[in-house]
C-alpha cells in the first residue's frame, strides 16, 4: 500500500488545520470544503484547493454528504478526513465514502455503528474483559415491575440513557422510585426524537467520578497500542472545559493492566483507526462509558507526552500501512495541559462571534497554540464556539501549570470576548492544583449545581 496523493479535509476551524499540516508533512495534497460563512478560514486559504459546499447552516454543508461526495468527485481525491465532530462518528457518511470510491480516514463503518450505540458497545466491551458500570446489561424493556426490580437491585441513584446518545444528551438522574418510570418513558420520548431510536438502558450513578480516557492506535492487521490516559475530568455541562495527561493519581500498574485491555478489545473487534475509550473512574476502578471512533479535540496533549503524531498515524492507517509504532516505542514523559479556548462570555457562557480586532499567540517553551485565528478573522455565529487550544508541557505537572498561567497572560484575543479568564482561575484553584477535580467540580465551583 501507498501514501494518499490527495486528501479532501471534511471540516472547518481548528482541527481542520490541523489535519491540513499533516497531510503536508506526509507530502500529501489537500482540498478544503467550506461554507459560505468559512471562505476566510486559515486553512481555506492554505489549502491546495478549496470548493465551497453550501450555505452557514451545517445542515447545508458540513453535514451535506452529496456536497462533500460531489467535491471529493470533482477534486479526484483519494481519501476524505472528517475530522470530529460533523459526519465523524457517522457510519453512513463512512459508507456513501466508500461507495464512492474513496477511503474514509477512520474506522470501518460496522465498528462506527456498533460504538455508536451505547448498548452494542457496552456488549463488545463487556465481551473484551473491559469492566463496564453496573447496570441493565442492555435496553429496558416495557416491563414497569422489573425495571423497578432492576433499579432497586442496582441501587439508588440511577442514570437512564438514550442508546444513540452522546455529548451529555439524552440521560436523566433517578433519586428515588416514584421517578423512575416517568423518567423512562421521558428520555424514551426525548431519544426517538432526538436520535430516531427510543432505546434506553440503565446504570448505576456514580457520585463523584472522574473523567479518564485511553488514546489507542489500531491499524486492523493485529497490530493496536495504547498511548496512555488523559483526565477530562473538568465539564461544564458534558462539555470538557480543560483536559491534561497524564492523569493525576494513576499509577504505571493501573495505566498498564487498563491499556491492555483496550489493546485487547481492539484487537477483538479488529478496530482500525485512533480511537478513544471513555471511562469514569471512582475508588480506583474504570468503568467503560464510551468509544469515540475518531480523533479527539484533546488529542495534543498525548501528542506531547509520547512524542506520537496521532493523526499522522491515523492517516498511515488508513493508506493501508501498519502501524510504524511498537507498545515498547512508548515512554511516557512529563506532563501536557490543553485548555480550550472559546469565543463566548466567561459569565453567562453565550456564544460571542464577531471580529478578531487583535491576535496574537503566546509563546516559550513547551506551549504550543492549536488555532485557526488571525487579527482580521470574523469568528461566525453558526458553529461550536471552539476557536483554539492552548496547550503546554513540562517536566512535571507543576512546571506544565505554571506555562500553562505564564501562557495565558501572554494569550491575546480581542474584538469578542473569550474564556480566557475562566482558565486563569482554574490555573490557581486549589482543588485543580492538586488534581482533585471530579466531573461535577467546575459546574459546583461556578454555581450551575
Amino acid at each position: 500500500m501507498s501514501m494518499f496523493k490527495k486528501v479532501l479535509i471534511a471540516n472547518r476551524g481548528e482541527i481542520a488545520l490541523r489535519i491540513h499540516r499533516a497531510c503536508k508533512e506526509l507530502g500529501i495534497k489537500t482540498v478544503a470544503v467550506y461554507s459560505v460563512a468559512d471562505k476566510d478560514l486559515m486553512h481555506v486559504r492554505l489549502a491546495d484547493e478549496a470548493v465551497c459546499i453550501g450555505r452557514a447552516n451545517s445542515a447545508d454543508s458540513y453535514l451535506n454528504i452529496p456536497a462533500i461526495i460531489s467535491a471529493a468527485e470533482i477534486t479526484h481525491v483519494d481519501a476524505i478526513h472528517p475530522g470530529y465532530g460533523f459526519l465523524a462518528e457517522n457510519a453512513e457518511f463512512a459508507v456513501q465514502v466508500e461507495d464512492s470510491e474513496f477511503t474514509f480516514i477512520g474506522p470501518p463503518p460496522n465498528i462506527i455503528r456498533m460504538m455508536g450505540n451505547k448498548i452494542s458497545a457496552i456488549k463488545a466491551m463487556t465481551k473484551a474483559g473491559i469492566p463496564t458500570i453496573p447496570g441493565s446489561d442492555g435496553a429496558l424493556d416495557k416491563n414497569e415491575e422489573h425495571n423497578l426490580k432492576l433499579a432497586e437491585q442496582i441501587g439508588y441513584p440511577v442514570l437512564i440513557k438514550a442508546a444513540g446518545g452522546g455529548g451529555g444528551r439524552g440521560m436523566r438522574v433517578v433519586k428515588q422510585e416514584s421517578e423512575l418510570l416517568n423518567s423512562i418513558a421521558m428520555t424514551r420520548t426525548e431519544a426517538a426524537a432526538a436520535f430516531g431510536t427510543d432505546e434506553v438502558y440503565m446504570e448505576k450513578y456514580l457520585a463523584n467520578p472522574r473523567h479518564i480516557e485511553i488514546q489507542v492506535l489500531a491499524d486492523g492487521q493485529g497490530h493496536a497500542i495504547y498511548l496512555g490516559e488523559r483526565d477530562c475530568s473538568m465539564q461544564r455541562r458534558h462539555q470538557k472545559v480543560l483536559e491534561e495527561a497524564p492523569a493525576p493519581g494513576i499509577t504505571p500498574q493501573q495505566r498498564e493492566q487498563v491499556g491492555e485491555l483496550c489493546v485487547k478489545a481492539c484487537l477483538d473487534i479488529n478496530y482500525a483507526s485512533a480511537g478513544t475509550f471513555e471511562f469514569l473512574y471512582e475508588n480506583g476502578k474504570f468503568y467503560f462509558i464510551e468509544m469515540n471512533t475518531r480523533i479527539q479535540v484533546e488529542h495534543p496533549v498525548t501528542e506531547m507526552i509520547t512524542g506520537i503524531d496521532i493523526i499522522r498515524e491515523q492517516i498511515s492507517i488508513s493508506a493501508g500501512l501498519p502501524l510504524s509504532i511498537k507498545q515498547s516505542d512508548i515512554k511516557i514523559k512529563g506532563h501536557a495541559i490543553e485548555c480550550r479556548i472559546n469565543a463566548e462570555d466567561p459569565k453567562n457562557f453565550m456564544p460571542s462571534p464577531g471580529v478578531i480586532e487583535v491576535y496574537h499567540a503566546p509563546g516559550g517553551p513547551g506551549v504550543r497554540m492549536d488555532s485557526h485565528l488571525y487579527s482580521g478573522y470574523r469568528v461566525p455565529p453558526y458553529y461550536d464556539s471552539l476557536i483554539g487550544k492552548l496547550i503546554t508541557y513540562g517536566d512535571t505537572r507543576e512546571t506544565a501549570i505554571i506555562r500553562m498561567r505564564n501562557a495565558l497572560s501572554e494569550l491575546v484575543i480581542e474584538g469578542i470576548k473569550s474564556n480566557i479568564a475562566l482558565h486563569q482561575d482554574l490555573m490557581n484553584d486549589p482543588a485543580f492544583i492538586k488534581g482533585e477535580q471530579n466531573i461535577h467540580y467546575l459546574e459546583e465551583k461556578l454555581g450551575l449545581k
